[in-house]
């Protein structure tokens, strides 16, 4: 069994392929490997370069770093999105077939509130015939992934259709999609990351580590902030510091015999310094050994 530890642009504040507020692909992947961690995902398509597979693997490969997989999102509610999804699931494949150690494709979902605003953007409820036809897309983007090589993980987000623990029974029941499953999202949805884990340990072969203060997510639910506000007012933090106990999570992976990657999410969105990320990245690496993961 091996417990491998890697992180995501999304501790960079990468939430776009561009933006003026993120700092540029290449100082990310430097510092990843200066905080610590052996393997990275490659954030959204079209953050880091993905003309050549030659440029990333050089990149990737100078800094002695893992490259462990990729996101792709969207609407699942709408087919034709779905069908622009599958085709970038295919230009992700061909990339990801130049590195060996890329496994995943993780498969994120729309929220439903605005993220600037907070306001409701999306009829939070769903219908039972909008459920299938949400789930039957997401096992459409999963099979797609799977006939490209590669595997296709779910992640339950945020002010999503797929957000609280009976939401993501609810879909593990109606797909054999698997879960991309993120720690400081499941507390967000009012969830126990630890026994949910568990409960569905061969559901959840890989894994987002993210941490979230709930004090930070009362006065969110008070003040009716977006989901982009709560992350400039530091509701995800560094993994130690919120409302998870990863010395308990740590030992739920060791007695289920997990053998994988555990990448740190830090939402932060914007950095308020490009010198904050890599200082938050170091705690979060060493509160992680103290817990356990080497």
């Amino acid at each position: 069994m091996a417990i491998k530890v890697g992180i995501a642009p999304d501790s960079w504040g990468v939430w776009f392929p561009e933006h003026e507020k993120e700092p540029p692909w290449w100082r990310c992947l430097d510092e990843m490997k200066i905080a610590g961690y052996e393997g990275c995902e490659i954030g959204p398509w079209g953050y880091m370069p993905n003309d050549d597979p030659a440029v990333l693997k050089n990149a990737i490969d100078a800094r002695g770093l893992t490259l462990v997989g990729a996101t792709v999102g969207g609407n699942f509610l709408d087919d034709s999105n779905v069908e622009e999804m599958c085709k970038t699931i295919d230009d992700i494949a061909a990339l990801l077939k130049s590195f060996p150690s890329a496994k995943y494709i993780v498969l994120l979902p729309p929220m439903y509130t605005d993220l600037e605003t907070g306001e409701i953007a999306m009829n939070p409820n769903l219908s039972d015939e909008e459920w299938k036809k949400y789930a039957s897309n997401v096992q459409k983007c999963a099979d797609r992934v799977a006939a490209n090589g590669f595997v296709g993980v779910f992640h339950p987000h945020v002010d999503s259709h797929v957000q609280t623990e009976a939401d993501i029974e609810r879909f593990l029941n109606d797909t054999t999609v698997d879960l991309c499953f993120d720690t400081g999202h499941h507390v967000y949805g009012g969830g126990e990351p630890i026994s949910f884990y568990k409960k569905h340990a061969d559901r959840i072969p890989y894994i987002h580590i993210k941490d979230c203060d709930l004090a930070v997510k009362k006065k969110m639910d008070e003040e009716k902030w977006s989901f982009a506000r709560a992350v400039y007012e530091d509701i995800m933090v560094e993994p130690g510091k919120g409302s998870i106990d990863f010395k308990k999570f740590y030992e739920a992976l060791v007695e289920k015999n997990y053998d994988g990657w555990c990448v740190v999410e830090q939402d932060l969105f914007p950095v308020k310094s490009f010198d904050l990320p890599l200082k938050l990245a170091k705690i979060g690496r060493e509160n992680l050994r103290k817990a356990g993961f080497k």
